[in-house]
């Protein structure tokens, strides 16, 4: 018997609703314009406190507003047929592909993080991730896949089969593989963001994209900015930790596999799947959340953390000097963490 828990299905239509500022007051009386709308298949919020005199909030709205919907439906939706990478998977092999040079950004990061890794990350991970049923087509779900199956989805995966040639602005693959860029891309939309923001003159604000994070200066009172670590239950929005930005310039993004999965004859099947063995992971790595200076790579990293688990996790976020943050299942039915000392410092509001 098959159970299915909060499994996405997200829309292939991804417009912005909001395209005003909403005004409410920090502490002391000082305004905090907000915007919110929805992109890449979620959420979005941009709270902005020092708005900038050379353009008008309806101006910059407008500008938020196209720049997300060019890197969604423009360049990195797989739901969107006519987007870039939906045109690059359609692709021909060993054929050059004229990229942009957003895909040649985020796709060199993502090989940079595949080799970091050992594999464990791999945006061509996306026919195993359509064959379990966590991908745009989720017709082709029915049951957990023989192993054939998986097999035959793994002769499409391998970050080395794909070609990036950034002199000439173009990929290829060497393979028949599908690439998907959802455990990278939002991250990067964050990054994107923030760069318009300070090109425009604003020197504080509070980003996100379905809880990938940007955050930079403080709120009204020259206070950081708090944000919250999430319980890692399928129980609705619990808070499990704050921490503090302490006024820094960071970059947060989380990944958990508490939301996004399935379960067939009492065994669990999560939605991070290891490209290594084209099989959800099984470890007791319930959440990580990575502070860095990029939300692209803290997007990237939190996914690897997830694939590889606590004890590899660790390991490398050490070696990386890495702030990480990793809730993990005790054997008491419970949780326990993992914080680096690097995130250690962001913990404390002194």
């Amino acid at each position: 018997m098959i159970e299915l828990l909060k499994r996405h299905s997200f829309s292939a239509t991804f417009l912005v609703l909001f395209l005003s500022f909403v005004f409410f007051f920090g502490g002391d009386g000082e305004e905090i314009q907000q915007l919110n709308g929805f992109t890449m298949g979620t959420s979005y919020q941009v709270q902005i406190v020092d708005m900038p005199d050379a353009i008008s909030a309806e101006d910059l709205a407008a500008d938020i507003s196209d720049l997300l919907g060019e890197l969604d439906t423009g360049i990195f939706s797989t739901y969107a047929s006519n987007s870039e990478l939906s045109r690059f998977n359609r692709h021909g092999v060993n054929v050059p592909f004229i990229a942009s040079s957003r895909m040649i950004e985020v796709l060199l990061l993502a090989q940079e993080v595949a080799a970091l890794s050992g594999g464990a990350f791999d945006v061509t991970v996306g026919p195993l991730v359509n064959l379990w049923g966590f991908g745009p087509d989720l017709g082709v779900f029915e049951t957990v896949p023989r192993q054939s199956q998986i097999d035959t989805a793994l002769n499409r995966v391998g970050f080395q089969y794909l070609r990036i040639s950034p002199s000439s602005q173009e990929i290829r693959k060497t393979r028949d593989i599908y690439v998907d860029l959802s455990a990278i891309a939002k991250g990067y939309a964050v990054d994107q963001l923030a760069e318009y923001l300070d090109g425009v003159g604003v020197d504080n604000y509070f980003l996100e994209i379905g809880g990938e994070l940007k955050i930079k200066g403080s709120k009204p009172g020259a206070d950081g900015w708090v944000p919250a670590i999430e319980t890692p239950l399928d129980e609705g929005s619990q808070v499990y930790q704050i921490f503090y930005s302490r006024g820094d310039n960071i970059a947060v993004a989380g990944s958990g596999d508490y939301r996004n999965y399935f379960e067939e004859d009492g065994q669990r099947y999560s939605h991070e799947i290891d490209p290594r063995n084209g099989r959800p992971v099984t470890h007791r790595l319930a959440a990580a959340y990575v502070i860095d200076d990029s939300v692209a790579r803290a997007d990237a990293l939190a996914t690897t953390y997830m694939v590889l688990g606590p004890e590899a996790a660790a390991a490398l976020a050490e070696r990386q000097n890495q702030a990480v943050y990793f809730i993990y299942k005790s054997e008491s039915d419970g949780f326990e963490d993992f914080i680096s000392d690097e995130f250690e410092y962001y913990l404390g509001n002194n």
